[in-house]
């Protein structure tokens, strides 16, 4: 199904995106838009693509064709102030073991240029229910205290897009409560999001939009409508025609 492209200033938009690794084409022609406070649920196969196209709308990674844009104005890698409008949840939390939970919020306040970094740290942690180990290294905390810091540092300087790659997998059951908390605040607060998932309950709990991706292509790209066993019957008809 075509993915519409949408108005000129939607808050994020992609268009023609492809990618290659060597002989492999992880994306090969990836169009959609997202207007403020839409949440786009990508499902596909493992291989499909999926975190390689999170890499390059958070600037990690850049294009071999096509454009990222951002109310309409193309991403650049190099711009400091424009990446600052993306926050990225990925499986890796870019914390430093050795540093406490304030001092890491703190390193990330400094490098978005951020003001009141104090109060901003303070906040961030009471956000994700960590205000009582703010002195405590980042490496004496479990995996899910760790992906609550993970959150923390991604949200700190408030972005208005919001990418995350499978935030759900391997959370203890507070951490998850304490991310789909924060999703609905987020999605209350017209932020835009991209959520890569295998869970199809949890992918369109949170979202308005959904996306079918499969060998590089997006199969299905629309506003979310049907209920949970039509969209599993679509990934499975999707996955086993293009996979």
């Amino acid at each position: 199904m075509p993915a519409p492209l949408g108005g000129a200033r939607a808050a994020l938009a992609v268009r023609g995106l492809e990618r290659s690794f060597g002989h492999v084409r992880a994306l090969r022609g990836i169009d959609f838009a997202l207007e403020a406070g839409d949440s786009l649920a990508v499902f596909g196969p493992n291989g499909a693509g999926k975190t390689t196209l999170l890499r390059i709308l958070a600037g990690l990674l850049r294009p071999h064709k096509g454009e990222v844009l951002l109310d309409g104005a193309p991403l650049e890698r190099t711009d400091a102030a424009h990446r600052r409008r993306v926050g990225l949840i990925a499986h890796y939390s870019l914390l430093y073991d050795g540093l406490t939970a304030a001092e890491n919020l703190a390193f990330y306040a400094r490098l978005y240029g951020l003001r009141d970094r104090e109060a901003l740290v303070t906040r961030a942690l009471e956000n994700v229910g960590l205000a009582d180990r703010a002195g405590d290294a980042v490496g004496t905390f479990s995996r899910g205290m760790v992906q609550r810091m993970a959150i923390a540092r991604a949200l700190l300087h408030e972005p208005r897009i919001v990418l995350l790659d499978e935030p759900f997998s391997g959370l203890d059951q507070r951490a998850a409560a304490t991310l789909r908390d924060l999703l609905m605040r987020l999605r209350a607060e017209r932020r835009t999001m991209v959520l890569v998932t295998h869970n199809i309950d949890e992918g369109l709990e949170l979202a308005t939009h959904v996306a079918i991706q499969v060998a590089g292509r997006l199969a299905e790209f629309g506003p979310v409508a049907g209920d949970l066993a039509a969209y599993r019957a679509r990934y499975a008809e999707a996955t086993a025609s293009r996979g």
